[in-house]
């Protein structure tokens, strides 16, 4: 899912069918979704024709070229890395499961928060079933999933001018959420972040509704309308709207709310809402997604470790792992080619978006956009980072009817259309370790932002 601003829309879908756009889609419900990729066609060729087989792998090999991408009846192996232990300081299990109702592909994880200030010692509170998002910054949570004691302590941002409750409006492919802007402590495993910004959804101390240039699709002002309690945004970006925010008053993003109105208001970047990770005291520089591979028919849960910190542990290393490092656009997108067509800053790396979504009028689909071939394809697509880094990667998409009447979970050849950018969503990182550089920080990898991953 991807969290943008003004006219930009974030790719969070939570009904049940394709929405595209980095989106979760359930199985049964339609919904829509666009990237955050200002995108630019440089060329087209043909494109390949599909290949069908019935195996289902996928692989990857860099290269120092864009290269192409095309159908093939070639097996590349599937990813084989394996998640450290979630039991280390620096880690917190994830999970992908049946906890979501009918989304698959979601991996979460468990959240606490605390008054703020009291390195995470006070009226603390552990919020589970959060989405992990590594195509947003920041934490979300429903206030009615967080207990009176510990919401009742997380101060209110107000406008230091005239005091009025600051608030964000927040557009996914879906919908959109609403609430206001507080502080808190937060814990993931033993690191602590202190003072921060977070958006407390549907929060009853905020009276007005969210303004009409917020209000895009649906309302996801409930956790039943979510299908979580709330999303852990951990992608590259610092804060989630940065220096746009800061300097002009931008639709769609913060608001000043009187008793009765709010007004758009810039926010200053120590004050939005933002990637918990950098607030933490050491192992501030990114973190890894590690998620254990999964059989091609799928499997009724997923499981995996997210491990905070790049080059700062053993268990987090970068340097001496081969890795390709890709540097990327602000929203952490580089470019594509697929089928012979080269597209700029539109492919992403979101385990929010529960498949792969991109475009190919060539692929069967269902009526809910899932793509549904007659027999298992196997595909590629090359991505090309700022730094001019590129590497092709090897991925299969099966019928998505057929995985689906298994009443599985997890799925790593899961596949639906999507008209306006390349989402390498949560079956990309099954048998996988996927790194995202921080904007501004520094490992071996370079300074931020950047993805980097392995495959075995």
């Amino acid at each position: 899912m991807r969290k943008l601003v003004g006219t930009q829309i974030a790719a969070l879908c939570v009904c049940v069918a394709a929405c595209g756009g980095g989106s979760s889609r359930s199985t049964t419900a339609a919904g829509t979704g666009s990237s955050t990729s200002s995108s630019s066609t440089t060329g087209s060729t043909t494109p390949a024709s599909s290949t069908s087989s019935t195996s289902t792998s996928s692989g990857t090999s860099t290269s120092s070229s864009t290269g192409t991408s095309s159908s093939t009846s070639t097996v590349a192996a599937d990813g084989s890395a394996t998640p450290t232990a979630s039991t280390a300081a620096n880690t917190v299990p994830i999970s992908v499961s049946s906890v979501s109702g009918s989304i698959v592909n979601r991996p979460t994880v468990s959240v606490t928060i605390c008054t703020p200030g009291t390195h995470a010692a006070t009226n603390c509170s552990t919020i589970d079933n959060v989405i992990l998002d590594t195509g947003s910054s920041g934490l979300r949570l429903f206030a009615s999933a967080i207990p009176s004691a510990t919401l009742s302590t997380l101060t209110s941002q107000t406008q230091s001018s005239t005091g009025d409750a600051i608030a964000e409006c927040a557009s996914f492919g879906s919908g959109y959420t609403w609430g206001t802007v507080r502080s808190a402590d937060i814990k993931l495993s033993s690191e602590i972040a202190q003072n921060v910004p977070v958006n407390i959804l549907t929060d009853p101390s905020l009276a007005e509704s969210a303004p009409s240039d917020c209000q895009v699709s649906t309302a996801l002002s409930t956790v039943s309308a979510l299908g979580a309690n709330g999303i852990l945004g951990v992608g590259v970006a610092a804060q989630d709207c940065g220096a746009i925010c800061a300097s002009s008053a931008v639709d769609a993003a913060y608001y000043a709310c009187d008793s009765s109105t709010c007004s758009a208001t810039t926010q200053a970047l120590t004050l939005q809402i933002g990637n918990p990770v950098q607030y933490f005291p050491t192992d501030n520089n990114g973190l890894i997604v590690e998620m254990a591979q999964v059989a091609d028919s799928g499997a009724s849960t997923g499981s995996g470790t997210l491990v905070f910190g790049i080059d700062t542990q053993t268990n987090n290393a970068l340097s001496g792992t081969g890795a390709t490092v890709f540097t990327t656009d602000a929203y952490g997108d580089v470019g594509s080619t697929y089928n012979g067509t080269f597209t700029a800053n539109n492919a992403y790396f979101d385990t929010g978006s529960n498949g792969f979504f991109f475009e190919d009028a060539s692929i069967a689909r269902n009526s809910q956009s899932w793509f549904a071939p007659s027999s298992t394809l196997h595909l590629s697509v090359a991505i090309s980072g700022a730094n001019a880094s590129t590497a092709t990667i090897g991925f299969n998409i099966a019928n998505a009817n057929t995985l689906f009447a298994t009443g599985n979970y997890a799925f790593n050849d899961l596949g639906g259309a999507e008209f306006s950018g390349f989402a390498l969503g949560a079956p990309f990182f099954y048998g996988r370790h996927v790194y995202f550089g921080i904007t501004g920080t520094t490992s071996s990898g370079g300074t931020g932002p950047y993805v980097s991953y392995v495959s075995n």
